[in-house]
């Protein structure tokens, strides 16, 4: 009699059923999948990191740049040397003869006396006197635009600027003329350099970047790049008072009810601080959607519709005037 083989060794010699097959490619391919998964959620998370990573360094440069050159707002130092007739620098005194640029940058010609050490725009500075012998804020106009600008003036050395060639320079590194002061024909003469710097936010090939435009040149440079905004506010003191008594934008110190009585410049010379945010935004966009892109603009609302998939921060600060009283 012949036996019949066993239905368990036939089944495994005969392979895996087609239903099995599918199981296992399904099995598989969850196990595929959650794997992918995870490494897209990590690509994307380091994605992200290096993206705020990024974005914290490129704001707080820029808080950096601003903090150093308002800081140096008015900066007029008394130099050893100085004769006691001229004890103060000439920089900011209407008192001196014409004075002349000597060497240096692309100036020439007779120099101006500044009257303002800073002055601010809601909107963007307009040069409306320009020439050669305009060295100063006294011939800025304001236009709108987009976002606050600020303009900041300081007698400029080689210690408290990058030095090129000997020379003080401007906040894009361009050397700055020299300018020779004459005080009378028995005194003797000075020799400074005035550092003139605007900022300002603008957009060039889709990048937005905080621009600077010094007065040792006649192009403005970005500095700091991915700075879509910029907002300023001055802590203005009162008509008699010394302390900060409240926060105005440029527009309001210009037109302070309270300061009337002033001429332009001695209402700029009120401020005593200045406070300044930024709105950052990442370099690429790394978010999965606009939902997640939400974020707080720098008057504290919140933006919840973001135009695109970068992220935003916005970084702030106040920074005193220390040269306001000097």
């Amino acid at each position: 009699m012949k036996r019949l083989p066993d239905s368990s060794a036939v089944r495994r010699s005969a392979g895996l059923t087609l239903i099995e097959l599918m199981i296992a490619m399904a099995i598989g391919l969850i196990v595929v999948a959650t794997a992918l998964t995870f490494y897209l959620n990590a690509a994307q998370a380091t994605r992200m990191a290096e993206a705020r990573s990024r974005m914290e360094e490129d704001g707080q440069a820029a808080l950096s740049l601003l903090i150093q050159q308002i800081r140096m707002a008015g900066s007029n130092p008394e130099q050893p040397d100085r004769n006691y007739v001229s004890r103060r620098n000439p920089v900011y005194t209407d008192s001196l003869l014409p004075s002349i640029y000597k060497v240096g940058g692309y100036k020439s010609g007779n120099y101006a006396t500044s009257h303002f050490m800073i002055r601010g725009c809601d909107g963007k500075f307009q040069t409306t006197a320009l020439t050669t012998n305009t060295d100063n804020l006294d011939h800025l106009g304001c236009v709108a635009a987009a976002g606050d600008s600020i303009a900041i003036s300081y007698e400029a050395d080689i210690a408290n600027t990058v030095a090129s060639n000997g020379l003080a320079t401007d906040c894009s590194g361009s050397p700055l003329s020299v300018v020779t002061a004459y005080f009378d024909q028995k005194t003797p003469t000075a020799e400074f350099a005035v550092s003139e710097n605007k900022f300002y936010i603008a957009a060039a090939h889709g990048i937005s970047s905080l621009y600077c435009e010094g007065n040792g040149t006649t192009a403005a440079r970005p500095m700091v790049e991915n700075v879509e905004a910029m907002s300023i506010t001055y802590g203005t003191a009162s008509l008699t008072g010394s302390v900060v008594a409240g926060y105005l934008s440029a527009a309001g110190v210009d037109s302070a009810p309270s300061l009337a009585s002033l001429s332009l410049d001695q209402r700029w010379a009120k401020v005593l601080t200045v406070r300044i945010c930024l709105l950052v935004r990442s370099e690429a966009a790394v978010l999965p959607d606009t939902g997640s892109g939400g974020y707080i603009n720098c008057d504290g609302s919140l933006e919840a519709n973001p135009p695109d998939l970068r992220m935003r921060r916005a970084f702030s600060t106040t920074v005193a005037l220390r040269n306001r009283f000097l």
